[in-house]
């Protein structure tokens, strides 16, 4: 019984860990965009399309449908719905994971700076 139970608290420990290591840091995250993504990207209600689209509203969202930007044809047929997996998965490789993007961005290798990123768009972009 003991083996068992010592077996049940390591995998509850291993996925709180997993959780944890996947918890961005927003105030980490916020400098992560401004050095990373704010040339290309706003974030506030109604702001300026720029060399990228406006990323307020963002989670939720249908890829290739907020109002005012050109998006490329790969985007609008993406068929993605922006959340933290998806947001995740794009950043660390947009090209990769929506060929044809216009993003000219090669991606946010760090898996600590990606998670904190996430945190800060999803703070921000509401």
């Amino acid at each position: 019984m003991k083996i068992w139970a010592g077996a049940v608290v390591a995998v509850i420990v291993g996925f709180a860990t997993q959780a944890s290591a996947q918890t961005g840091d927003a105030t980490r995250g916020q400098r992560v965009f401004n050095q990373q993504c704010r040339a290309c990207h706003t974030l506030e209600k109604d702001g300026a399309q720029t060399a990228g689209p406006n990323l307020h509203g963002l989670f939720g969202r249908k890829a290739g449908t907020a109002a005012g930007y050109e998006f490329s044809d790969a985007m609008k047929k993406s068929g993605i719905v922006w959340d933290d997996a998806t947001l995740t998965d794009y950043n660390r490789d947009p090209k990769a994971k929506v060929p044809g993007t216009k993003m000219v961005f090669n991606g946010v290798k760090n898996a600590g700076q990606l998670a904190d990123l996430v945190a800060y768009l999803k703070q921000a972009t509401q």
